[in-house]
């Protein structure tokens, strides 16, 4: 496990080979090793990197959380959308509380980016990492996009 200090906390990244298997929060302080992965993460929470290309494998969960982090995938940077919204993308618009537990079971947070998964009326519940950690995501996001556009 390679370790990514981060403005959310230390990251623990989990890769086999150059494929990300996982992503955990509030790991031990370790010394920060190089590869694409821990120097995506660098890039994007310093604001330089808005779109992830290292290599994913999302290992486990059912075929409904499968479809829900595959939508979560697609969602763009600086962007949200709700738990509803993804529950209806898949076909089961009464859904919304499932398509949470399978963001919760996200097994590689940030990269994919359930953080961008909002309840009903933008308001922000639920996320595997806190709330706090949520919400410094969003704003991250938010802020570079901002500047972004605006130059």
């Amino acid at each position: 496990m390679f370790v990514v200090e981060s403005p959310i906390g230390p990251l623990g990244v989990i890769v086999e080979g150059d494929v990300v298997v996982g992503v955990r929060f509030g790991v031990a302080r370790a010394p920060d090793a190089s590869h694409p992965a821990t120097e995506q993460l660098r890039a994007y929470f310093a604001g330089e990197l808005t779109d992830f290309s290292v290599p994913v494998e999302m290992r486990g969960g059912s075929d409904f959380e499968r479809a829900v982090w595959g939508e979560i995938a697609k969602i763009p940077y600086g962007e949200m959308v709700t738990y509803g919204a993804i529950a209806t993308a898949l076909g089961d618009p009464g859904a919304a509380r499932a398509v949470g537990t399978a963001c919760n079971h996200n097994p590689v947070p940030v990269i994919v980016p359930c953080h961008r998964v909002v309840g009903a009326g933008g308001k922000m519940v639920g996320f595997g990492g806190g709330l706090e950690r949520k919400r410094k995501l969003l704003e991250l996001e938010a802020r570079v996009a901002l500047t972004r556009a605006w130059g």
